[in-house]
């Protein structure tokens, strides 16, 4: 099994680029995101913990969404892989996940970063905010915080798989083909034969 976080700051490009990773390597995408909402309207029991936490305004704990992404692996014993996207994004979730995984007999196999200066990255974020709903791509005082948060928080999730030597930097500027090249190129690299 082969599993990937795909990393990078808002605007980086990690949707488009796990839409095209998902459909050549057949992987499963484990968006937190998608994964909160499913098992709330699903009203299972770590859904309704999660919508007790979102219905007052707090983060869901590490804890909550760990038992969710533990469910998905369950659920999908026969996986080539996951996809893992917004999640971790703190070195104590990284050890979370790592733990997890380890008493699947699994791990993460590559972190692949994506590199967007942060020019590119507003440039890019004000672009989606003309055709998306979300507000908070329309501001750029709002979007230099969103990519401050990410390097003071989420930044060091990279460093801490570095240690291990499962890191691999991509630059994510140029086309959407030329960076999937790239991408697809590391991931070869690592994967058996």
């Amino acid at each position: 099994m082969f599993n990937l976080i795909l990393f990078g700051p808002p605007g980086s490009g990690k949707g488009t680029q796990s839409e095209k990773l998902i459909e050549k390597f057949g992987w499963i995408h484990l968006s937190t995101g998608d994964l909160l909402r499913k098992e709330i309207a699903n009203a299972s029991q770590l859904g309704l913990e999660a919508k007790a936490f979102i219905d007052k305004g707090q983060l869901v704990p590490d804890e909550v969404v760990i038992g969710m992404i533990g469910s998905a692996l369950d659920a999908n014993p026969n996986a080539k892989g996951f996809l893992f996207d917004g999640f971790p994004r703190t070195e104590a979730q990284a050890e979370a996940l790592d733990n997890l995984l380890a008493g699947k007999g699994s791990e993460i196999s590559l972190v692949l970063a994506l590199e967007v200066s942060e020019e590119e990255l507003v440039a890019r974020l004000l672009n989606r905010g003309l055709t998306s709903s979300r507000s908070d791509d329309r501001d750029e005082n709002v979007i230099r915080k969103r990519l401050q948060e990410y390097h003071n928080k989420t930044a060091i999730v990279a460093d801490y798989y570095a240690k291990f030597g499962k890191v691999a930097k991509i630059k994510g500027e140029g086309s959407i083909d030329d960076i999937f090249r790239l991408l697809v190129a590391k991931i070869e690299a690592k994967q058996p034969a």
